[in-house]
């Protein structure tokens, strides 16, 4: 009995997903091996589940549609009307709490710099956790976000000034400009004698050692959040692209399922009447 083109779809689609998923099992399993920072140790599980996630829906989807199963068929086609619900109200959440915050334009300077009460406060409250902070903060110092700066030290501050900084780099790897700290080089900035010029709570954290510079400064949050938002924006528009996608494999899916149902209701070798 030749297959149907629902059935052969479905078992396409779901064949590239299960090839998709092994090595990103594979990754999320070398990093949890070799994982030796909380950096690598957050990254690890997300990475483990999307895998597993993904070969145990391909297989179901798969076997499903090419072997006429009904039961796996409905768990797949289950858990993908599930993940339609959960991705459309991500989406609309992704730009709810995105909405707030922006860069504050300093005078006489070519880059940003961000406040944390500028964004909204569940992105404020995710940040601020120790917790979350610890793993986020050791991303920062592993990928080195600050070395940039460090490769060229002969610039002068006029040069420096003139920079169009990342939210990060911006937040994290130099001391606010209303503490009136003075420059030595891009990540060496000495206190001024007379003491700060404003009572910014990040001006006493910032520290020259390359390993805290002003990680720990809500202004590094804040760059961090910048990111969030900006990446944020980014995967909601790709969101809706994957939506419609999975909206339509969901309803090839759904004529696979009819076609296997029909199929156990009227055996087609016996013939028709």
């Amino acid at each position: 009995m030749a297959f149907r083109l629902s059935n052969n779809l479905v078992g396409i689609l779901n064949l590239v997903v299960f090839v998709l998923s092994i090595p990103i099992l594979a990754g999320g399993i070398w990093l949890s091996h070799r994982s030796s920072t909380d950096c690598e140790k957050f990254l690890q599980a997300p990475i483990i589940a999307i895998g597993v996630f993904l070969l145990v829906v391909s297989l179901c989807g798969l076997v499903g549609a090419c072997c006429r199963n009904s039961l796996l068929l409905w768990i797949y086609l289950l858990v993908m009307f599930l993940l339609i619900v959960l991705l459309f109200c991500f989406t609309i959440f992704a730009f709810v709490v995105t909405n707030k915050g922006a860069g504050e334009v300093v005078s006489g300077r070519g880059y940003k710099e961000y406040r944390l009460g500028d964004y909204s406060n569940w992105l404020q409250k995710r940040v601020e956790s120790s917790k979350n902070w610890r793993k986020i903060r050791s991303c920062l110092v592993d990928s080195k976000v600050c070395q940039r700066f460090e490769g060229n030290g002969n610039r002068t501050l006029d040069q420096f000034v003139k920079e169009n900084l990342s939210p990060l780099q911006s937040g994290c790897c130099k001391p606010p400009t209303a503490c009136g700290f003075i420059y030595q080089s891009a990540t060496v900035w000495n206190k001024p004698a007379n003491g700060f010029a404003s009572n910014n709570t990040d001006c006493p954290v910032w520290n020259n050692d390359p390993n805290t510079l002003c990680y720990d400064c809500e202004s590094c949050k804040a760059g961090v959040l910048a990111n969030i938002k900006d990446d944020w924006k980014k995967v909601s528009i790709l969101n809706i692209i994957f939506l419609v996608f999975l909206v339509v494999v969901y309803s090839v899916g759904c004529c696979a399922f009819r076609n296997n149902r029909e199929d156990y209701a009227y055996p087609r070798w016996k013939g028709h009447p």
